[in-house]
């Protein structure tokens, strides 16, 4: 990971990053790890000099999306990825579906957004779901619906 730099009046300055690109890098760190790391261990990993509380606030927010599994270890924690990129950018989604009031809305017109190829594919993944093939990971058979019930 290459730190980019940007001009600025005064020289150059750290490229700012994109919303969800240090979440990544983070995940990308920890699932190079051998077994569950410190903080501090992702932290020397990590390109760009971050600071040791900007790595926890990280790896907290990751907590709380269900992206990263912790153990206490004397006063910190060892950290594990429970999920990739895909699952991250999955749990993201989940996360807007659940924040809007018109679920079948929200979803017609993302279906309605698709590009042929991923049409295609959403619907042999649901067609999978269906016949009990494929169960996302958490899923809940009440609340996610009969497509995802197991059968």
């Amino acid at each position: 990971m290459v730190q980019e730099r940007e001009p600025s009046a005064g020289g150059f300055r750290a490229r700012r990053r994109g919303q969800g690109e240090l979440e990544a890098q983070v995940l990308e760190v920890l699932r190079e790890a051998p077994g569950p790391a410190t903080a501090g261990w992702v932290q020397q990993r990590l390109d760009g000099g971050l600071a040791y509380t900007t790595v926890v606030t990280i790896l907290s927010r990751l907590h709380a999306k269900n992206a990263v599994s912790r153990t206490r270890s004397g006063r910190s924690y060892h950290w594990q990825a429970a999920a990739d990129a895909a699952g991250l950018a999955a749990l993201k989604m989940r996360r807007v579906l659940d924040s809007e009031a018109d679920r079948d809305a929200v979803l017609a017109s993302f279906v309605s957004a698709l590009l042929p190829h991923d049409e295609v594919l959403l619907r042999t993944l649901l067609d999978s779901a269906s016949d009990g093939a494929a169960q996302p990971a958490g899923g809940d058979p009440e609340r996610d619906g009969p497509a995802h019930r197991e059968g």
